[in-house]
């Protein structure tokens, strides 16, 4: 074979029969020779619904969403195909569900080892009927089912977990036999640890895991479809103005993704990266616009490439005048939070202070919060938003910052983070000035 291709659906190309016949028309197209899929849209959500109606002993509301998702899926199949195998493999999927949520029911609790199979349950029945889909739209290939599981291995870190590399190619290579015969269609999102107990990859898992089985199988190319036409200069619903981006470096989507695009999760670029593999972007309900492609490197690289925002970011500022010309402040700071597993996206200093910018729901970590305030003087404020300039030599540019701040002269900027990076320039800012100064922003830099 000339190029292997990995494809990636999201739950909005899931939606219905309609969407998923479109998708397989897709994958027809481009000759994916594996196509992974999310759960239909909404499914995980009703999943993680029913955990919490389970635990709380409400049966009769659980009974309601089983039947929700019994009907939805049950409705698509049979605008699929009639094909009593592929009923009886949903009526098991979803004979099973009802039977671990009865086990939850019973007990009033849910481990995370659990909750990790209840919510796999979405991957695992919209690829069932995503197959069917692929069989009446790709009839010259056979179509074979594969369970993601036995190939993405992770440790056992449920809700979160974290991928053993060398075992993901190790099982790629064992179980994958590519030719223009044969397509697999398998799961995004789940994996199994060494136990063989299923684990989710956490938010963003089911892009990452597309580009885990691309890193694994050492494909050409990853593509990746949602329900927008690729990525954006901004969000469009707060610019009118903003604009497709054709083509962009990998080095500029990762800090899009870190600092708020919804397009990529920030995790999903990484096995990419390290593999040099092209990366795709487009969209299911218009695969004829010409979406985004994500490479190692780009002829265009202007100064401002995009403008990205995260919204619900709160400040921690920690203080002690005993760290005056002493060593080690930062240090046990940020050895507490690579404890807590808390991602720090701007930090500035003095001499006895250290604020940096996390995502409010970090504050609910009682824990995190008594551990540094036995470091120093502990003070949280909420109410912000990130805005995050992404671009090119940044630091080589004269007069920029004059610009930034000419065009925000009226919006008070409570934080700035230039100089880790030449791909961004970061500002915090009240939530009620965000949109303004974005487009603000957008209207002086890329216009």
């Amino acid at each position: 074979m000339s190029e292997i291709k990995v494809s990636k659906f999201g739950g909005s190309s899931m939606k219905d029969h309609e969407a998923m016949l479109r998708s397989a028309r897709i994958s027809k197209e481009h000759k994916a020779d594996i196509t992974l899929v999310s759960a239909t849209y909404g499914t995980t959500d009703l999943l993680h619904g029913l955990i919490e109606k389970s635990v709380e002993g409400k049966w009769n509301e659980c009974e309601k969403s089983l039947f929700t998702i019994r009907e939805k899926h049950f409705d698509i199949l049979q605008n699929l195909t009639k094909d009593n195998l592929a009923g009886e493999k949903l009526r098991e999927l979803v004979n099973n569900l009802e039977t671990l949520i009865r086990g939850i029911y019973l007990l009033n609790e849910c481990s995370e080892k659990a909750k990790d199979r209840v919510v796999s349950f979405g991957e695992r029945v919209s690829s069932v009927l995503f197959t069917e889909a692929m069989k009446m739209e790709w009839p010259e290939r056979q179509i074979e089912l594969f369970d993601s599981r036995n190939i993405l291995k992770t440790d056992s870190t449920h809700g979160k977990a974290k991928p053993d590399l060398e075992s993901i190619k190790i099982e790629s290579s064992k179980y994958f036999n590519f030719s223009d015969k044969i397509a697999y269609v398998g799961q995004g999102y789940i994996g199994s640890d060494e136990h063989g107990s299923t684990t989710t990859l956490g938010r963003g898992g089911s892009d990452y895991s597309a580009a885990l089985f691309a890193e694994g199988v050492g494909a050409n190319v990853l593509q990746i479809w949602t329900d927008v036409a690729g990525i954006a200069t901004t969000d469009p619903r707060i610019c009118k103005t903003a604009k497709p981006i054709h083509e962009i470096s990998y080095d500029e989507a990762s800090e899009m993704a870190q600092y708020g695009a919804k397009i990529l999760h920030p995790t999903t670029l990484v096995p990419a990266m390290r593999s040099g593999i092209p990366v795709f972007v487009g969209s299911s309900y218009a695969k004829d616009e010409k979406g985004t492609w994500i490479k190692e490197s780009v002829e265009d690289k202007p100064l401002i490439r995009a403008i990205a925002k995260r919204d619900g970011q709160a400040l921690l500022t920690i203080s002690t005048p005993k760290m005056l010309n002493a060593y080690g402040f930062m240090g046990r700071i940020f050895d507490t939070f690579t404890r807590y597993e808390v991602s720090v996206d701007c930090v500035t200093t003095s001499e006895i202070s250290v604020a940096v910018t996390v995502d409010k729901d970090t504050l609910e970590n009682k824990k995190l919060l008594k551990d540094l305030s036995k470091i120093g003087d502990v003070k949280s404020e909420i109410g912000f938003t990130l805005i995050s300039l992404i671009g090119n030599q940044m630091l080589e540019k004269p007069g920029l910052a004059k610009k930034i701040f000419a065009n925000i002269e009226d919006i008070n900027v409570r934080m700035l983070c230039l100089g880790a990076s030449a791909y961004n320039f970061n500002i915090l800012v009240n939530d009620k000035d965000g949109e303004k100064a974005i487009t603000n922003l957008h209207a002086e830099f890329i216009g």
